[in-house]
């Protein structure tokens, strides 16, 4: 078969490929390509294993999801947290960085309350200027007022002095936490194994009657597994990190997709 050669390369001529067809460079029909309706970027944990999964599979037809990695120490402290805040935003810098996002994401519960929303946000914008900006527990928090939700009860799998700070946080912006537990895990990677039926059981050892709904913190659980049964059993809404964060991702992009596998949240707003 006979060959032509480009820039240094010889490649098979399309003309002895297919005869009679040739492609013409300046003839070529571009499309808006596979992501058409939006663009997200999530900065992740370093060691972090459920939110990617979990975000393609919420993430609906034509809406890009991109994802980059801050450094960070596999244990999860007050300490390690702190510590991971100047990478937030060379990490978005990283994202589709020869193209916009629509909306940049800090993908951390427990980081978005050790750093602060207001520095996360500083940071998402050093990275990705002219992207809107939003942040884990910024999105559950958006999700709750959604709802018309302010009693809340905590399920975690944090130790106890981020679920302080966790409390403090949310507790300052207009939420009354009626009871937070955590499971004293300290390992990313052990949060990511623990069992969606160990998720519901728990959630529901921590619900109180007078809490409005359920908060399933923390990306690394496999909570959106077990959102519907526990609405159904509880009666009440239940909002996870990462199903919040999605939502309100969508949202800021204008994408207001419903989907009736994701609890009130997604079925309703």
């Amino acid at each position: 078969m006979s060959s032509v050669e480009y820039d240094g390369y010889r490649r098979t001529s399309p003309e002895m490929l297919h005869t009679g067809c040739t492609v013409d460079p300046q003839k070529i029909d571009f499309d808006d390509g596979r992501h058409h309706r939006a663009k997200i970027g999530f900065v992740l944990l370093a060691m972090e294993q459920t939110i990617e999964e979990d975000m393609f599979r919420l993430c609906p037809p034509g809406v890009g999801v991109h994802f980059s990695r801050a450094p960070m120490a596999n244990r999860i402290s007050v300490a390690t947290l702190s510590a991971m805040a100047a990478g937030i935003g060379d990490a978005a810098s990283l994202l589709l960085p020869d193209e916009a996002l629509d909306v940049a994401c800090y993908a951390c519960t427990s980081g978005s309350v050790v750093i602060g929303e207001e520095r996360v946000f500083a940071e998402l914008k050093r990275g990705k200027p002219k992207a809107k900006t939003t942040c884990l527990i910024s999105s559950v928090m958006k999700a709750l007022r959604t709802l018309g939700t302010r009693r809340i009860a905590v399920a975690t799998p944090y130790l106890a002095e981020v679920n302080a700070i966790e409390q403090s946080y949310m507790a300052a912006r207009g939420f009354e936490i009626v009871n937070i537990e955590g499971l004293g895990i300290e390992n990313d990677a052990d949060m990511a194994r623990v069992s969606p039926e160990t998720i519901l059981d728990f959630a529901q050892f921590v619900d109180r009657p007078q809490a409005e709904a359920i908060f399933i913190s923390c990306g690394a659980l496999r909570s959106i597994d077990i959102i519907t049964d526990l609405e159904l059993r509880l009666g009440k809404p239940v909002v996870t990190s990462n199903q919040a964060m999605m939502w309100d991702c969508l949202r800021l992009a204008d994408i207001t997709d419903r989907r009736t596998d994701c609890g009130k949240l997604f079925l309703d707003y």
